[in-house]
């Protein structure tokens, strides 16, 4: 989800709610830590120069139970980050903390922020040997040619 997704879905909301795909909900004290940039430069196993752009929402829950951030503060925290940090409409990514600090991608279903599950991946896999997936079969679509006839005396 870009920037300018998120902002044009915050300006229809009175409250905002994020969920993550297992269904649990993000408790709705959260404070939102962090909007910022990050950019990666690097080589990947390949040996192939790298660079990824993206927005970072950091989302943190604390014992202030009583806290809640309204769609027209998070617009004015964005809008001072576009400002301070020409932004630009890049991929939101979500740090959200799990066994450890998750980073998930964003996506948004009729009133709620979805946190995405992201992977790893191998980004140059025909550059460091690894082979293509092969295609999986069900047993109950394969032919089997019996190769021993009956009677033909080969058992």
């Amino acid at each position: 989800m870009k920037l300018s997704e998120v902002k044009i879905a915050l300006e229809r909301l009175n409250k905002i709610a994020f969920k993550l795909e297992n269904g649990m909900e993000v408790p709705p004290h959260f404070h939102i830590t962090e909007v910022g940039k990050i950019s990666r430069h690097f080589i990947d196993c390949g040996g192939i120069e790298q660079n990824e752009k993206k927005i970072n929402f950091q989302l943190w829950e604390s014992n202030d139970y009583d806290h809640r951030i309204s769609p027209k503060k998070l617009l004015s925290i964005i809008k001072m980050a576009e400002d301070t940090l020409s932004l630009d409409d890049l991929e939101v990514e979500v740090e959200y903390q799990a066994e450890t600090i998750g980073k998930f991608g964003l996506s948004f279903d009729q009133n709620t922020f979805m946190l995405i599950n992201t992977q790893t991946d191998c980004l140059s896999p025909d550059m460091c040997g690894i082979p293509a997936e092969k295609p999986k079969s069900k047993l109950s679509d394969l032919i089997i040619q019996p190769s021993c006839p009956p009677g033909g005396n080969c058992c």
